[in-house]
């Protein structure tokens, strides 16, 4: 079967994000466009993954609860798991390895942590755009090791991605890469390839998604297509 995914979307959490933009309603969105197989990846927080899983599993979608990290060189990383607990833990570790500054709103936006219905239920004070303490290797190391999917994100983008900011694509065991344009102008060490909507706002929602062929609706088999590049494929 061919599956819509798509792996990078944040929420109002993100400060960048519209403060509207909330779990439920990229949700919502994503099962109008089809898609069987979204993801949530705020900046270097998983606070708003609860209410993320709530809105998927009444929208029958299989949701990845992600975080898009930032490493210490500021190459951004798709981080996904297959269990919220797992992913809340991860997203604990990642934000205690933020530098201690304070976000301002006035500048960066608002930082907030919503339930299923959007209702505000808390903000987050520590600027979570900037970049962990973890290098590039060690955050694949780190979320590898707890079974995540590790995804470089954008790897094409002129900014915050691993060929703008370390040069070259270090040997590493990713699960895929990201890229925003095809086909990427750069080794991809054979790797599939996914683009992905990075949304912001819910008119951003499904822009990017991509397609791939799978054995059933599920982690395991997502994983074991992502082994395959011939399996994703791409449409307007």
């Amino acid at each position: 079967m061919q599956a819509k995914i798509d792996l990078h979307n944040h929420s109002c959490l993100s400060p960048c994000a519209n403060d509207d933009f909330t779990p439920a309603l990229l949700a919502v969105e994503a099962m109008e466009q089809g898609i069987q197989i979204l993801a949530l990846t705020d900046h270097n927080s998983a606070r708003n993954l609860v209410a993320f899983d709530e809105a998927c599993r009444l929208c029958g979608i299989l949701p990845l609860f992600g975080l898009e990290v930032s490493t210490v060189e500021d190459v951004h990383v798709l981080t996904l798991f297959s269990h919220l607990k797992d992913a809340l833990e991860f997203g604990s570790f990642i934000e205690f390895l933020l530098p201690d500054k304070k976000n301002r709103t006035d500048l960066f936006g608002n930082q907030l942590v919503v339930d299923i219905e959007g209702e505000v239920i808390g903000t987050v004070d520590k600027l979570l755009v900037g970049s962990t303490s973890l290098a590039f290797s060690d955050v694949v190391e780190e979320a590898l090791s707890r079974d995540a999917l590790v995804i470089p994100a954008h790897i094409d983008r002129f900014a915050n991605s691993v060929l703008a900011n370390l040069g070259f694509l270090p040997d590493l065991p990713y699960s895929a890469l990201e890229a925003i344009h095809l086909p990427v102008q750069a080794d991809t060490h054979n790797l599939a390839v996914l683009t992905g909507s990075d949304a912001h706002c819910l008119e951003q929602v499904g822009r990017r998604s991509c397609y791939i062929d799978m054995e059933e609706i599920s982690y395991e088999a997502l994983k074991k297509s992502l082994a395959n590049p011939s399996a994703v494929s791409y449409r307007q």
